[in-house]
């Protein structure tokens, strides 16, 4: 078994799905809402990809692990000494988890992912923890505003944001087939959050002067998802 994951006791609604097309914006919004009484740990083995995802609401990670501390946790068929150090966890791993997943529906990572390997003869594993948390989430193409307004008396909370692209249909229309091909594009960033975090509204534009082109020659849409809190 390469990927395990334990739900705990959760109940679950969410509200119809909606897609706003507000003129040549081409911004689209999505509203879920989750009831969650516990988290989800998700522990996947070797190298294979390690996967969180939300049914409803958006991934929140509260704890995250490369390495191996406990000795039955994917042993089985492994000889005793790839098991056997306990003591090994790669500092770091938590944030960059959370940067990677955190405001998102679904993620994935693996060994690679991570800037060096904690034990070498050691035969390891990922294990994380998260949430499925209440979020509004809004999609803005390439060279739009994004605009984030909450009602009066509370103020923006960013839960992730993302510039890139993942798929070869949201934000395609009129665009080039060239510039939607490549779906592995993730830059996660925390220049949403900079600009508005705590405030009750503002406004930002999704391009490349505010955000990394770390994807040449594609054309590109930022992800956010956010809730609006009492201040």
């Amino acid at each position: 078994i390469q990927s395990v994951l334990f739900p705990t006791s959760s109940s679950l609604t969410c509200s119809s799905e909606t897609m706003l097309h507000l003129s040549s914006a081409l911004v689209f919004a999505a509203t879920c809402l989750l009831v969650s009484t516990g988290a989800e740990k998700m522990t996947t083995c070797g190298n294979a990809v390690h996967r969180l995802s939300c049914e409803t609401g958006v991934i929140s990670v509260q704890a995250s692990m490369f390495g191996r501390t406990d000795a039955a946790i994917c042993a089985t068929g492994r000889p005793a000494g790839e098991v056997a150090n306990t003591a090994c966890s790669l500092n770091g791993v938590l944030d960059i988890v959370k940067t990677r997943c955190n405001g998102k529906k679904a993620c994935e990572l693996s060994p690679a992912t991570f800037p060096s390997d904690p034990c070498g003869d050691t035969f390891k594993y990922i294990e994380t923890t998260y949430l499925c948390i209440p979020a509004n989430r809004l999609v803005v193409c390439e060279q739009n505003l994004l605009h984030i307004d909450c009602p009066q008396g509370q103020v923006i909370s960013i839960h992730g944001a993302d510039f890139g692209r993942r798929d070869k249909t949201t934000c395609s229309y009129k665009q080039e087939p060239g510039k939607i091909q490549n779906v592995e594009c993730s830059n996660p960033t925390n220049k949403v959050a900079e600009r508005c975090q705590g405030r009750p509204n503002c406004w930002m534009r999704a391009n490349n002067a505010v955000f990394d082109n770390t994807c040449a020659n594609t054309y590109k849409y930022l992800e956010v998802a956010y809730s609006c809190n009492t201040n």
